[in-house]
């Protein structure tokens, strides 16, 4: 058994059912963050332009739109989550070390505070999976079944 099945294995039998409520909130929080970019891309291209990153702005804009859309369904619902919350950590990380703290370590900058936090989470979910309220436990026991 390598690491990372290990890591899976431990996440199933260590996930308490409350913590599928906070993985289906998770994930609309995300899929609403992607439909307001979607709304104002404007917005968002300004956001990375101001980190000074060398990046192709317009890709990083739709990567960003599409992976919070696609991701905060899969999470929600809870099928590949693990795949899912692998695309959205870079933006996590992204959002929290170049593009929010350059606005200050400050209670007033809620934006910083809602991305460490999403940041968290994931970080919780990516370990400890999508939990027994989820389409991949559903297929898991069906696989069992067969």
């Amino acid at each position: 058994m390598n690491v990372i099945e290990r890591i899976e294995h431990w996440g199933d039998t260590h996930h308490p059912r409350w913590l599928d409520i906070m993985r289906i909130a998770l994930g609309i929080v995300i899929f609403m963050k992607g439909v307001t970019f979607l709304a104002d891309t404007e917005s968002l291209r300004r956001l990375i332009e101001e980190t000074h990153i060398q990046i192709y702005t317009w890709g990083a804009v739709h990567y960003i739109a599409f992976s919070h859309l696609v991701g905060g369904i899969l999470i929600a619902i809870g099928l590949i989550t693990r795949v899912a919350i692998g695309f959205q950590l870079p933006i996590l990380i992204g959002a929290v070390f170049f593009v929010n703290i350059t606005r200050g370590l400050s209670f007033l900058n809620s934006e910083l505070w809602v991305s460490i936090i999403v940041l968290l989470l994931l970080s919780l979910f990516f370990v400890v999976g999508s939990g027994p309220y989820s389409l991949d436990q559903q297929m898991r026991e069906r696989e069992k079944v067969r």
